[in-house]
């Protein structure tokens, strides 16, 4: 069987990680901008002003791209570049940026994959008590709204809002990344309600606004968690822990999933958050729930579950020999085949995987080139299990690398490189891997040859 003819085969980025231009020509101030450039905030003080340039180098990336034969390329725009107040007039250049990248891409014949909020929200909205602001929806609606009337016409695949767990607990509660907040839980739960919000009025904004008939998601992070063996008790202990909330955290699931695809939130959660939670009136709920083109899923490593002598789903610890990633995880392939079913069986909804990659730290060696042997064994085990997936029903429809070239990695500066493209930051000169080699091909091949992984 293998994977299915129209399979889009991606790579992904995002504008703070590899833009660049952080002031140029009219762009305002982020999130990130700010918190960047406080000191002990990021790995080494590094910061996203120049990054990897790419707004000033898109046209030999997508060039790449081309080379590469990236049936789709999923890029974030940048709120502040276009809007740098955040509301109101546009940012003629910063839109202009864009507007060039999307003509290039689809001479390219690659297609434009456009997310809409990937952290970065203006901080100019920030100091209006960003989304902890009841008018936050409305400001992002309005932001989608201008972009979608200006690229409207040729993006077919949107994605509204990016991990909304990582933005709103590292950034907002544990302080880790921008914005670097340490809130309560019970405005973190206001700042998480805020967020869906935006996200359902970001779908009908796109759906009121866009030109072509054209696919609508969001992407989350997908917390997964393995069986330890086949056995159905095991299989039914992983999919209970995946979906459930057991403490008060909003690292999980389904507090995110559920009124995206019920408008309703999980009672678990409510029950376990009562005390806390926010006042959520029938509207607002209605305005989370809009219909969705498919689920995309940021997964890069899972946790082992079995079930336990009292019956309950117990977690396993890894042994010794589990491999790690250069930042520290583990790496369990089966998660993109067991990721995909649940959430597919869960929410009924085809699959992306929008995000999936490896932390290296790899650079070019004497013979000037980069053997990432890691990086191409990942891919290959990952993907032949996400092949398993599709062929046990599992209706996956795209692909995406995290990330098409090695970045500013948000809080970790450059102390991990993720890219299929090498990327010197201080000549901007790009060399291709030996992974960007391998996908090509695969990517040529259509995925053939994968079973080799197992």
């Amino acid at each position: 069987m293998g994977f299915p003819d129209k399979f889009i085969w991606g790579a992904s980025s995002a504008a703070y990680p590899i833009e660049g231009a952080y002031r140029d020509e009219g762009k305002g101030l982020s999130i990130w901008d700010m918190f960047a450039h406080k000191p002990g905030s990021t790995w080494s003080g590094h910061n996203g002003d120049v990054a990897a340039d790419h707004y000033h180098l898109y046209k030999e990336d997508v060039m790449m791209m081309k080379e590469m034969g990236l049936k789709a390329y999923r890029f974030s725009i940048s709120w502040s570049r276009v809007i740098p107040q955040g509301r109101g007039n546009l940012n003629p250049a910063g839109v202009a940026f864009y507007d060039k990248l999307v003509d290039q891409l689809l001479e390219a014949g690659v297609d434009p994959v456009v997310t809409l909020f990937h952290w970065d929200l203006p901080n100019e909205l920030y100091k209006k008590t960003g989304f902890v602001s009841t008018d936050a929806p409305r400001w992002f609606a309005e932001y989608v709204s201008q972009m979608v009337l200006k690229l409207g016409d040729r993006v077919r695949i949107w994605i509204t809002i990016n991990d909304p767990q990582r933005f709103v607990v590292f950034g907002h509660q544990l302080g880790s990344m921008a914005p670097g907040e340490r809130l309560p839980f019970q405005q973190a739960l206001i700042v998480a309600h805020e967020l869906l919000q935006a996200h359902g009025r970001a779908v009908q904004a796109i759906r009121a606004g866009s030109k072509v008939d054209c696919k609508v998601g969001a992407a989350v992070m997908g917390i997964v968690y393995v069986p330890e063996s086949d056995l159905p008790q095991d299989v039914e202990a992983a999919r209970q822990v995946m979906f459930r909330i057991q403490e008060r955290s909003l690292w999980n699931n389904v507090w995110w999933l559920e009124p995206m695809t019920t408008g309703r939130y999980p009672m678990d959660g409510a029950r376990l958050f009562e005390s806390m939670m926010p006042v959520v009136r029938p509207s607002e709920l209605e305005a989370i729930y809009q219909p969705l083109d498919f689920l995309g899923l940021n997964i890069y490593t899972a946790s082992r579950v079995r079930i336990g002598e009292d019956n309950r789903p117990q977690l396993i610890q890894n042994s010794l020999n589990t491999p790690v990633t250069a930042a520290g995880w583990a790496v369990m392939p089966s998660a993109l085949y067991w990721g995909a079913k649940f959430f597919y069986e869960q929410y009924k909804l085809p699959i992306v995987i929008t995000e999936n990659g490896i932390a290296c730290t790899d650079w070019p060696v004497h013979d000037g080139k980069v053997h990432d042997a890691q990086r191409i064994d990942f891919l290959a085990k990952h993907l032949a299990q996400l092949e398993r997936a599709i062929q046990a029903g599992v209706d996956v429809r795209g692909y995406f690398h995290w990330s098409f070239i090695d970045g500013v990695e948000w809080s970790d500066g450059t102390k991990y490189r993720y890219g299929l493209i090498y990327n010197n930051f201080e000549t901007q000169k790009r060399l291709w891997k030996d992974s960007a080699y391998w996908y090509r091909d695969l990517i040529a091949a259509n995925g053939a040859g994968l079973s080799a992984y197992g």
